[in-house]
């Protein structure tokens, strides 16, 4: 005998039902709380990774997230992904030194620098002590009005100062590490 998953009762013949999204296998008494679910005609019930009519609900479940995993990993393989942080644009590493001696040059105070972009005297401050990344908005006005540039460029200067390897087009570690003599 099973006992029902509502009231507790013990029955013979449980019948499965759907009450706000759970399935429930209930008394004949308790079905008028739920709407009967039509149970699959295989004989067993059961699946190779799981037991009962609780196995429905997990091997679709394992199935569709094994699937969108394998989907996953076979569009990254061959070359890599771009995502939302190749398009942003780099920060100077002293981005906060600049925008203090930029206003320092013009003479400006931290709260008048504020007044004239239109943000917080707070927000300027927190910028030159370097305890915040300004936004993209805020950073495009610093750089129009204290005629600065914020942006790095990512590497990408590095990439074309360096001049090392052979013509063959192959590189030895001798081409890339720099001695400290």
């Amino acid at each position: 005998m099973v006992q029902c998953e509502m009231c507790g009762a013990e029955t013979s013949s449980p019948k499965t039902i759907k009450v706000e999204g759970a399935k429930l296998d209930v008394c004949s008494n308790c079905t008028d709380f739920g709407t009967e679910v039509k149970q699959p005609s295989s004989s067993s019930g059961s699946t190779k990774y799981s037991t009962g009519s609780s196995s429905s609900g997990g091997s679709s479940t394992s199935s569709s997230s094994a699937s969108s995993s394998s989907s996953t990993s076979s569009s990254s393989g061959g070359s890599r992904r771009t995502d939302m942080f190749d398009d942003m644009d780099q920060l100077v590493a002293d981005y906060d030194d600049q925008v203090r001696n930029a206003r320092e040059g013009k003479g400006l105070s931290q709260s008048d620098l504020a007044n004239e972009l239109n943000e917080k005297a707070s927000l300027i401050r927190k910028i030159e002590r370097g305890d915040t990344l300004p936004s993209d908005r805020v950073q495009s006005k610093l750089e129009r009005f204290l005629d600065v540039d914020l942006s790095a460029d990512g590497g990408s200067s590095d990439d074309s100062e360096w001049s090392g390897g052979s013509s063959s087009g192959s590189y030895t570690l001798g081409d890339v590490v720099k001695r400290k003599d």
